[in-house]
């Protein structure tokens, strides 16, 4: 067979790993010495990589993080409180598929939105889906979908991600219709699927934040009881940075 019609047919079945392998092979002197089961399984192992690659880019498009972060980037040298054991749990990912939550407290700065999101790269990088919110941003959305009628798919989407992170959680205040919205998203995720939320208020001032004594019952018996904390602390690492930097020059020196 002629090799552009193959390469051709690879595409047209989708299997454009194996194709750019078959590419390479053709212009590699060291494949022509290989057996065909040699050749054949190189082709394979290329289209797996390519699918794993194209997975994980849809995974992290589907996510939304505001900023690229990664556990192997997590400094663990900064005077945070961080806890080795709980992070050293919660980094193995073992408590999405336990559908268990994480809860990240500590003042603004500390890290823990980076660390949310590098748990969040892993988990897509694991192969779960992820969508991760600021909680504006949740709130402008669910308000979106609602003026669309649709929130109930909204919901939906939301309801089906392995992990879903809130981030900023009590940043500002939350109307009623927030509050049920909330817990409707939390309820459907109860024992089903995994939350993380960061917020620069500790857990035990939730249910002072959230107002109706009802409703935060209900939501906080929903993400407490079966989670992991780390509750963070010290000065503001983007502080820290920013005292680290060497001073400008002034002009003309």
């Amino acid at each position: 067979m002629l090799t552009q019609p193959l390469l051709q047919q690879l595409h047209e079945l989708r299997l454009r790993g194996m194709a750019a392998a078959l590419e390479q092979q053709l212009t590699t002197q060291a494949s022509s010495e290989l057996s065909f089961d040699e050749r054949l399984g190189l082709l394979i192992q290329h289209e797996l990589v390519e699918r794993q690659s194209c997975r994980l880019r849809q995974r992290l498009r589907w996510a939304k993080f505001p900023q690229p972060a990664a556990l192997e980037d997590l400094d663990l040298k900064a005077a945070r409180g961080l806890d080795r054991a709980t992070l050293g749990q919660v980094s193995n990912l073992a408590w999405i598929t336990e559908h268990l939550n994480v809860l990240v407290t500590g003042p603004t700065g500390v890290g823990k939105s980076f660390l949310a999101y590098a748990l969040g790269h892993a988990a897509c990088r694991a192969d779960y889906s992820v969508r991760c919110f600021r909680i504006p941003r949740l709130i402008d959305e669910l308000a979106r979908y609602t003026a669309m009628q649709s929130k109930s798919t909204f919901l939906r989407q939301i309801a089906k991600a392995d992990l879903l992170i809130i981030d900023d959680f009590g940043l500002a205040p939350l109307d009623d219709q927030s509050r049920r919205d909330l817990l409707e998203i939390l309820d459907d995720r109860y024992d089903r699927k995994s939350t993380l939320i960061t917020s620069q208020l500790p857990v035990e001032q939730w249910h002072v934040y959230l107002e109706d004594p009802t409703i935060a019952d209900a939501i906080l018996d929903r993400l407490i009881h079966n989670s992991y904390r780390l509750a963070l602390k010290g000065d503001s690492m983007r502080k820290l940075k920013t005292t680290a930097a060497p001073a400008k020059p002034a002009k003309g020196h």
